[in-house]
């Protein structure tokens, strides 16, 4: 499914300049119509599942209980 600039930004929640900015610097992959850039959605799903596993991820992390202080007197 293709979307245009205001709808893609609306789906990945940035601004409509920032996805401008994207497609002209080739981050994003727009075949120009000849009045406006369409933007397939599929090429977000990779990157949209890889955020959830880093979201999880670090989640995890920060869910582990901290150590116990092991008691080191310094030598010095």
């Amino acid at each position: 499914m293709y979307l245009t600039i205001k709808e893609t930004a609306e789906y990945l929640s940035f601004p409509e300049s920032y996805v401008e900015s994207l497609i002209n610097q080739h981050k994003i992959r727009a075949v120009y119509d000849g009045q406006q850039y369409l933007i397939n959605r599929e090429q977000f799903k990779t990157h949209l599942e890889q955020m959830e596993n880093y979201k999880k991820l670090v989640e995890e992390i920060l869910s582990e209980p901290i150590p116990e202080d092991i008691d080191v007197k310094d030598e010095d």
